[in-house]
């Protein structure tokens, strides 16, 4: 197998290289459960929480914007599949974009800013389940303005029970990925049913779902630019499969059907959700709940007590997406910290349960901040906030990778592997960038983003002159394929 980019000798043990005798991880993912890790990745907060948010950017035709960060998710996806067919290992974004330009600061970059993404993604599900519970419990009547400080410090609870968890070694168990996809699903799949039985009933109106209204003095067109960059947000996830490539049973064979299969399945059910919704509900009311999906429940089966039974549905179903999310993070902290890139202090493990504890605390200590900034600055917004600075960074990372697709074609692998067609990495490139643009993202994603990035260019910039004052180490990748590895 040719590479693009020499690698650097092996570190040593105390430079966090990994053992010569390291055993391969277990091939244990079989087709099916491939497909359902994937869907129940790519389910979630996205389509509970923005469903109201993209109505408000378009109105009744929020499926648009649903279809069309679709079809953007799908073109990056086929780019996925080539990279991780290609190169089956653990690192995902970072190791193709290290394996195109070889320039360790953008590999350094790239990683930051995913491991960004799943910070941001995991405090608006915090967030997102408070309101939940407040709602589950019944609890906004009776605090009446407090609810909005009790919501928060629930978020920062849980952020917290969601830490001690990790720090206790719970594992990323496909089978209870399982479990927690099935019972996504069944929120999803109960919303849909109030739908027909709205219909049934004559209480849904059609006419609103082909109805566009734009906010303020918003054109059609930049409207629906904004919500698909929105949108997308409901999209992503599907990205994290890649680091299951060691893990799964003939990945060239079966990584580009469970895919695209998930992911056209999780888009059929967006949009057949986002056209009951305006069907069922007034569009005014819609944008203004904060639990858009419960509100549909409410409005379509009020004499069926299932709303409190939907509110715990979906705390389950934004529950995995949060702790999903915050492994993710602790554990690129630590495969970061190891490769020596950044600090030694954030490769720090419990001896006993073998968890990256200092990834966890410093991870949740972000999570911490961008919750009580963003929340006090942005109160009602802060979803909508936290969920499209997710898909600004995810979005860039896309670019990059569409782009990595076309470099890596003149690295030829003695392998059989999927191949997208040449246009659609370009599609995808030219259409990811054209969403962070500042005609798709308002200011505020901006903000937030490049926050996030300049604390992690601030441990970087502390790694390099330390690396600089001792004149034994470079701050750079030793071993990309590693980062991020379980």
């Amino acid at each position: 197998m040719s590479e693009s980019t020499p690698t650097a000798p092996e570190p040593a043990a105390d430079a966090g290289g990994p053992s010569i005798d390291q055993p391969e991880l277990k091939k244990a993912i079989t087709p099916k459960l491939l497909l359902l890790f994937i869907v129940g990745d790519i389910l979630g907060t996205g389509v509970y929480a923005l469903t109201g948010k993209v109505a408000g950017e378009v109105g009744g035709a929020g499926w648009l914007p649903i279809i069309i960060a679709f079809a953007v998710a799908m073109v990056s996806a086929l780019s996925y599949v080539e990279m991780v067919t290609k190169y089956p290992q653990a690192a995902g974004a970072a190791l193709y974009v290290h394996k195109a330009f070889g320039i360790h600061f953008l590999t350094f970059m790239v990683t930051f800013a995913v491991l960004s993404s799943g910070i941001t993604s995991a405090s608006t599900s915090a967030i997102f389940l408070a309101d939940n519970v407040l709602k589950a419990f019944s609890l906004e009547d009776s605090l009446g303005g407090a609810s909005f400080g009790t919501a928060t410090v629930i978020a920062l609870v849980f952020l917290a029970l969601v830490a001690c968890i990790n720090l206790y070694g719970v594992s990323e168990s496909v089978k209870a990925n399982v479990v927690l996809t099935l019972i996504e699903l069944t929120g999803l799949m109960l919303v849909v049913l109030v739908g027909f039985f709205a219909i049934a009933e004559g209480k849904a109106d059609f006419s609103r779902v082909i109805l566009f209204e734009t906010a303020g003095d918003k054109s059609l067109f930049m409207a629906i630019i904004g919500a698909t960059a929105l949108a997308f947000f409901s999209m992503v996830g599907f990205e994290d499969s890649v680091n299951m490539a060691e893990e799964t049973v003939d990945p060239v064979k079966n990584f580009p059907k469970a895919l695209i299969g998930g992911l056209s399945i999780t888009g059929v059910v967006y949009v057949l959700i986002s056209v009951i919704a305006v069907a069922v509900v007034p569009i005014g009311k819609l944008t203004e709940a904060t639990t858009p999906l419960l509100t549909v429940v409410e409005v379509g089966a009020p004499n069926i007590p299932i709303d409190t039974i939907f509110a715990f549905i979906s705390i389950f179903a934004v529950a995995n997406t949060v702790l999903i999310n915050m492994m993710m993070a602790s554990r690129l902290l630590y495969g970061m910290s190891k490769q020596g890139v950044l600090p030694g202090f954030l490769k720090g493990v419990l001896r006993g349960r073998r968890t990256p504890y200092a990834g966890i605390l410093f991870s949740t200590v972000l999570a911490f901040a961008l919750v009580l900034s963003v929340r006090y600055v942005l109160a009602d917004e802060t979803i909508a906030a936290l969920g499209g600075t997710t898909a600004l960074l995810l979005l860039t990372v896309f670019g990059l990778v569409n782009i990595s697709v076309l470099v890596l074609r003149r690295d030829r692998v003695d392998v059989r592997h999927f191949r997208t067609p040449t246009v659609l990495p370009i599609i995808g490139a030219l259409t990811s960038f054209a969403l962070v643009s500042p005609i798709a993202q308002p200011l505020q994603n901006y903000v937030i983003a490049g926050g996030l990035l300049v604390v992690g260019l601030a441990l970087y910039v502390v790694t390099w002159l330390y690396n600089g004052a001792i004149r034994a180490r470079r701050t750079r990748f030793h071993r990309p394929d590693d980062i991020g590895r379980r």
